[in-house]
């Protein structure tokens, strides 16, 4: 696993530097509007700490930043009324799983039939 960048864009976002469409935020997790939605609803969701990956995220993160986060993807989901017609939640990790930023996050994608997981 590469070592964390404070360069990246969701941790520019989270210093303030990079404004943002907020959808969520409280101590642990900020979440906002993807500015290139793949889906009628596109939510990124972030935890504040400075994590690469899921796998880093679940190996490093205290019990409070794992809850608060999984918390967040159901308060979301809640708020944007996304039970009735469905959601998918999404999480590339590294070149080969399409990872684009290098700061974890969860995409929650909703809002049409989202088709087929993969596609070859």
């Amino acid at each position: 696993m590469s070592a964390y960048d404070q360069n990246n864009i969701f941790a520019k976002i989270l210093r303030g530097e990079i404004p943002n469409d907020t959808v969520y935020e409280d101590d642990h997790v900020l979440a906002f509007n993807d500015i290139a939605p793949q889906a009628p609803i596109h939510i990124l969701v972030i935890p504040k700490g400075a994590y690469v990956s899921i796998d880093d995220f679940g190996a490093n993160a205290s019990a409070d930043e794992i809850k608060a986060f999984h918390a967040a993807i159901a308060k979301i989901i809640e708020q944007k009324n996304l039970k009735t017609d469905g959601f998918r939640v999404i999480s590339n990790t590294g070149r080969h799983g399409g990872q684009e930023v290098p700061h974890y996050h969860a995409h929650i994608l909703a809002g049409k039939k989202l088709g087929p997981m993969l596609s070859a």
